[in-house]
């Protein structure tokens, strides 16, 4: 039975159609349906007891409902369908009422008229539905100044008039109750689908950004921009990948590339870095940024001698000639959100450029570092000299090579 309620629920629905379209769809579909059903009990007992005229008025509902109801869910013309539908819930029990001679002889059957506004509330909105409902007013209060005018006497036995009142209250409260039950069930539905959207957004978005720059993008508008004085930059680059991916198949490059940025991201996750962005075969990270870290540079260099494992045991497992450059250095620099459809967080500044040159005029193998960096490491970490290099845009620049963590680093790693 719940399967066929989801099946006729949906038959009106068009594939463009949005969750709240989809709901209210749903809710003329299956409304008519129950009334139509329930309908049946009213044109018997009529028929039975000789009135003919009571008993065509919602056998005329129950012939106009369905036959509008196949030619919706053949046309698909939902405005039409929703209308005629309002106006028979409207007119028809007001006019079975005035057949019957008035509100006690009917069993008020007037007051599932009310149908009318409570389905233009869901079905339209709320500015519809206020119409609708000084409509259903009117025939209220038309219907009591034509008995008062014009009384009618039709025998109805008490009995029957008794019954009906109990059927008519309790049949309105249940069809209200059922369609308002469906709706606040299918938009709780629809909140939670809404929820678990949002928050694969969330999560897309911070696999983007980082949280506190996420926060601040959510909450405000224009440039979001910084500046960090304290920050140390990481640029990885596998030395000639080029020529070896042009020997590759290239889901085997992208396999090879994935495998290596995945474990460099999950050396970002544990030494507290930033991941920046990559672009081609190089991955750029940072420390010290959104947020402020006295350590920075120890985290980043971490992260550096990191990457020169990952690389060296992907190159042993794959049987390939695989290394990375690494170039490090630190300082202040300018972070912040460009793009208007796909963001980006970015850094500016020298030491940037400073440490993209620490790689790109570095050795495979090695992480190369800068002067402030090697300025804030050198009690901490061992190096080798390389001496002075010419470095592109910057002239002669004295240079070291990061070896591996020094014993003042280890003494000092283990008091904390």
């Amino acid at each position: 039975m719940g399967g066929l309620i989801r099946r006729l629920a949906s038959a009106g629905a068009l594939p463009t159609d949005d969750e709240e379209e989809r709901l209210r769809k749903a809710l003329l579909t299956l409304f008519p349906i129950l009334i139509t059903t329930m309908a049946g009990a009213w044109v018997a007992t009529y028929l039975a007891l000789g009135l003919r005229l009571p008993a065509l008025i919602p056998l005329s509902y129950q012939v106009i409902s369905v036959a509008g109801l196949v030619l919706f869910l053949r046309t698909k013309r939902f405005r039409a369908f929703r209308t005629t539908q309002l106006a028979l819930m409207l007119a028809l029990p007001t006019l079975l009422q005035w057949s019957l001679g008035g509100f006690v002889t009917s069993s008020a059957v007037i007051v599932w008229a009310f149908a009318s506004p409570l389905g233009a509330l869901m079905l339209h909105g709320r500015r519809q539905a206020i119409g609708w409902f000084t409509a259903f007013v009117a025939a209220v209060m038309g219907s009591g100044l034509l008995e008062a005018v014009a009384p009618r006497t039709v025998a109805v036995p008490r009995g029957i008039v008794v019954t009906f009142f109990v059927l008519n209250l309790s049949g309105v409260a249940l069809a209200t109750f059922l369609m308002l039950l469906y709706f606040i069930r299918e938009r709780d539905r629809a909140h939670r689908e809404l929820a678990a959207e949002r928050e694969k957004s969330e999560r897309l978005l911070l696999n983007v950004l980082p949280a506190s720059i996420a926060a601040r993008l959510k909450e405000q508008e224009g440039v979001i921009a910084d500046e960090h004085a304290d920050v140390t930059v990481v640029f990885g680059d596998i030395a000639n990948f080029t020529p070896l991916s042009e020997r590759m198949p290239p889901e085997e490059t992208v396999a090879l590339l994935d495998r290596v940025f995945a474990d460099f991201d999950r050396l970002a996750d544990r030494w507290g870095l930033e991941k920046i962005k990559t672009i081609g075969d190089a991955y750029m990270v940072a420390a010290g940024i959104p947020e402020p870290r006295p350590d920075h540079a120890e985290a980043a260099a971490h992260m550096a001698l990191g990457m020169l494992e990952v690389v060296a045991r992907c190159a042993t497992d794959l049987g390939m000639d695989l290394s990375v450059r690494v170039g490090m250095e630190s300082g202040p620099v300018v972070a912040g959100v460009i793009g208007r459809r796909k963001f980006i967080y970015d850094l500016w500044g020298d030491t940037v450029n400073t440490a993209s040159r620490m790689e790109s005029h570095g050795v495979p193998g090695a992480v190369q570092v800068g002067p402030r960096t090697y300025a804030l490491l050198r009690d901490r970490f061992r190096f080798e000299d390389r001496g002075p290099i010419e470095v592109k845009g910057k002239g002669t620049m004295e240079t070291h090579v990061l070896a591996e963590e020094g014993e003042e680093g280890r003494r000092g790693a283990a008091r904390d």
